[in-house]
């Protein structure tokens, strides 16, 4: 399967770990929700960097306390008009920080590459090249936005406050002595 990140179609560098196999002591891996949960202090102390595959019926709160100690949060879209996971996104970016490989997995198709984008994955598995190809493309296309959102851009109202236009506080001041 295709990982589109960067702009580019890049090698996986994670090794996806089933339930019941042995974890490497070193190299990026990448386990299942249930197996990070019951293995999160074995895994913690692992050399090599740690992902999850984290379902979209499972509340992210769940997974906060680890999130200094991942390298990647996987999140599922199971079917492509199931959207939680975009929900997901967002509060892993904006509400716990998260820096890490924010990875979109599951049926993620084309017509939603910008929206998973915006929402703050920066990560796309896949499964035609030419859906990878074509989301490689469409990220050169569109940089500037007017909705603030978790991938951390900076919206075009910002943009302009700076370069030169007022600012919010020369606004604001303008306003009250025009009252």
């Amino acid at each position: 399967m295709p990982l589109v990140k960067s702009g580019r179609i890049v090698a996986d560098r994670f090794v996806r770990i089933l339930d019941d196999a042995p974890v490497p002591e070193d190299g990026p891996v990448i386990v299942t929700a249930a197996r990070f949960l019951a293995d999160a202090a074995e895994l913690s102390q692992r050399e090599g960097p740690v992902g999850v595959i984290w379902p979209n019926n499972r509340p992210i709160s769940e997974l906060a306390p680890y999130l200094d100690r991942l390298s990647l949060v996987a999140l599922v879209f199971p079917l492509f008009r199931d959207g939680r996971a975009y929900s997901q996104a967002r509060i892993l970016r904006e509400r716990y920080g998260f820096r890490g490989e924010l990875r979109a997995t599951g049926q993620v198709l084309r017509d939603q590459f910008l929206f998973l984008l915006r929402a703050g994955f920066d990560a796309f598995e896949v499964t035609k090249e030419i859906d990878a190809e074509a989301f490689c493309e469409t990220i050169a296309k569109f940089d500037v936005f007017y909705q603030p959102t978790g991938d951390g851009r900076v919206t075009a109202f910002r943009r302009r406050l700076g370069r030169g236009h007022q600012t919010g506080a020369v606004l604001a001041d303008s306003r009250a002595h025009a009252l």
